[in-house]
Order: structure tokens, then sequence, then C-alpha cells
């Protein structure tokens, strides 16, 4: 799908037809409409295929007069009946008329700026564009871990009442959901150091505000991403630890009964030997009864002050 936007009266409006400064937004191109943005604006080949690679980094890379820049945003996948956040690269490319952003699927970072959510976007100043998006980008990683803490925490109280193995599952998902956070967070930074020392993009001083911004952003996500995934990994830790102190305690609950039911059954086992003839002897009977009863309640008292 591709959408062409541009500013408009401080506005983001949708045009027809690719205009110098305008913004063209491709979402899952078809082939058709890759070979009509390499036709009309005269793309690189690989820079579209790297931006639709899934398995692509954050990088930069220069060919002749066009620059792509590619960054890690936010996606959120079903495993399952689970949430799971995973990374996606969107490419953004610049040329002398145009930026274009090429992603496989839909990221609030790009929608929302095309749905005019974002006020003073210029498209037709490159720089500032792409600092727009990359901040835009930085805040919806910081959304998205916002979410996965207040999930974490709810599955936390929920392992409080009961343990069930779909919110081991859960966490666990989100454990993975940080992973991929934190690796693509860093590939980001690393694009990011790139682009500040001016020597790919050009920096203007007007857009110096807005620099700190996109710094300070993805500077507070990397640090929200390694303390979630640290807390994360304790509660995953300590949860471990309650398992097994609860099997634990279940096992001693069973091994007492065991013991104490041994000593009646090892009792009474006597009137199955042919050491003494006890057919016919009631005292016998109850003695053995009263024995038993006397022996389990000795265990019972020893095991009770032992806090067995």
């Amino acid at each position: 799908m591709l959408g062409f936007y541009k500013t408009i009266d401080n506005a983001v409006v949708q045009t027809d037809s690719i205009t110098d400064g305008c913004w063209v937004n491709a979402v899952s191109p078809t082939l058709d409409e890759m070979e009509y943005l390499i036709e009309q604006l005269s793309l690189e080949r690989d820079f579209v295929s790297a931006a639709l690679d899934e398995e692509e980094s954050s990088r930069i890379e220069v060919e002749e007069e066009q620059t792509l820049i590619i960054v890690d945003a936010p996606l959120a996948t079903a495993e399952g009946k689970h949430l799971v956040y995973t990374t996606m690269p969107v490419g953004i490319i610049i040329t002398p008329r145009n930026v274009v952003t090429v992603c496989l699927n839909e990221t609030s970072a790009v929608t929302d700026i095309a749905k005019g959510f974002v006020k003073n976007v210029q498209t037709h100043m490159k720089t500032r564009f792409l600092l727009t998006i990359l901040l835009r980008v930085a805040q919806s990683f910081l959304i998205r871990l916002k979410h996965i803490n207040k999930m974490s925490s709810h599955m936390e109280m929920e392992l409080q009442k009961t343990m069930k193995n779909k919110d081991l599952v859960q966490l666990m998902g989100l454990q993975k959901s940080l992973t991929y956070f934190s690796t693509s967070l860093k590939a980001n930074e690393i694009t990011l150091e790139k682009i500040l020392r001016g020597r790919v993009i050009r920096l203007y001083e007007e857009d110096q505000d807005l620099l700190e911004d996109v710094i300070i952003e993805f500077k507070q996500a990397v640090e929200m991403s390694t303390i979630y995934s640290t807390i994360l990994s304790h509660t995953m830790d300590a949860t471990a630890s309650i398992i097994n102190n609860s099997l634990n305690d279940v096992m001693k609950i069973l091994t007492i009964m065991t013991t104490l039911l041994a000593i009646p059954s090892m009792i009474f086992s006597f009137y199955g030997m042919n050491m003494l003839d006890l057919d016919g002897y009631a005292p016998y009977t109850w003695f053995a009864l009263l024995l038993s009863l006397v022996l389990v309640g000795a265990a019972g008292l020893f095991f009770w002050k032992k806090k067995f």
C-alpha cells in the first residue's frame, strides 16, 4: 500500500501523486508498487529490498545521493493465546526530492504521523522529518515497555494467588519481548550515534531541541528496558524458588502421612505372620489398636516439635 503525504498549511495532508517535498509511505508494498517507487523516484533497489527484510538490523547506508536509515520499531504479535512484542525494521530512504518510508507492517510511529496526530511535521524538511520519525519510534518503545511492566505486575499478582502454567508462559513471553526490545534499542542507539556525528545526515541548529528530545527518549527507553528485564528475570527466579518450596512442602506432607500410616500397618501385619496364634483373642486386637494409636500420636508429636 502506497500513501503520499505533504505538509500544507502546517498540516500533513494526503495527496494523489508524488511531488517535490512530499513523504511517500509504503506499507507491505506489492511487486508492482515496488517497481513504481524504483522507477518514479529512482530508488536503489537494494535499499527497498533491505527495508522489507525481516532480519535486517538497524544501520545506515549511503549510495550516491540517497541515504538509507533502518531502525527497529516495536510490533505486537500473538503466539497462541499470549501477546508477545517483537521488532521489525523500518526503512527511511532520503532522496534529494523526497523522504520514503518502507516497512512490512503498519507501525504507530509512522501511522500516527500519516493520520495527523503529530504536530509541527514538515515533510519538506528532511532532517527534521527524520528526527520526528525517530522520536515517534522511541516513544512507541516507551509505551510498549510501560504496557509490559503493567502486564508483568498483573502476572505477579496472579501467581501469588495460584501457580498456573499459562501465567508462567506469559511471563516467559514478556521476558522474550524485553530481550527483543533491548537488542533493537541498542542497535538503534548505535545508528543514532552515527546520525549525531553529522557526516551522513546534515544537522541544522533549529533542529537541536528535537535532536535532544530524540536522544533523551532513546536513552530512557534503553534504561527502562534494562530495568524491566532485570526485574522480570528476578521475578522468574523467585517464582521458580516458590514453586520448588511448594513442591518440597507437598512432598514433606506426603512423607509424614506415609510414615504415620505405616505404623499401624506394620503392627497389624503381625496378624498375618505365623509367629503367634491370635485368632479368637480379642484383647490382642485392642492392644494392637491401642499400641498403633500411641505410636502414631508419638510420631505425630515428634514431627510437630521438629516443625516438620
